[in-house]
């Protein structure tokens, strides 16, 4: 008797200790974020699945390359502000970057223009930058709760 009360007491203190530690905010990861951007991406621009998996993979290629890119430039976030010559290396290669950047995005989107047309190419471009704008502000509402 004496044993299943001791039981039932350490099952219930441990599983007040369980319920007291508050719920952790849910990690990200990348492969549903990209699922998610492409599954929205498709329904806001109407891209039929033949559209879909056809532009899709050029779509990543895209944004692979510009990863890299982007990766390069968070390099010179960490200059010392206070050294001038260190700063102005920093903005003169963050702007070849962004430069880069923009060329590699002009490429794709003509690239885009040749397995679906324009007006949904625009769509896409509208729908990424919603998405990643909602995407945004879920992450700063999780912050501030």
């Amino acid at each position: 008797m004496k044993q299943r009360l001791a039981l039932l007491m350490v099952t219930i203190l441990l599983s007040l200790v369980a319920f007291a530690q508050p719920p952790q905010p849910p990690r990200f990861n990348p492969a549903k974020f990209e699922a998610d951007m492409e599954q929205f991406i498709t329904t806001e621009a109407g891209l039929t699945p033949m559209e879909a998996s056809r532009f899709f993979p050029l779509f990543r290629e895209m944004q692979n390359k510009q990863r890299a890119l982007f990766g390069k430039m968070r390099f010179y976030a960490h200059t010392d502000t206070s050294d001038d010559a260190a700063s102005l290396k920093a903005i003169k290669e963050c702007d070849k970057i962004e430069v880069e950047m923009k060329r590699i995005q002009q490429e794709y989107h003509l690239k885009f223009c040749k397995i679906l047309s324009p007006g949904k190419v625009l769509a896409v471009i509208k729908a990424e930058e919603k998405f990643h704008r909602q995407a945004f502000k879920r992450m700063v509402r999780r912050k501030t709760r």
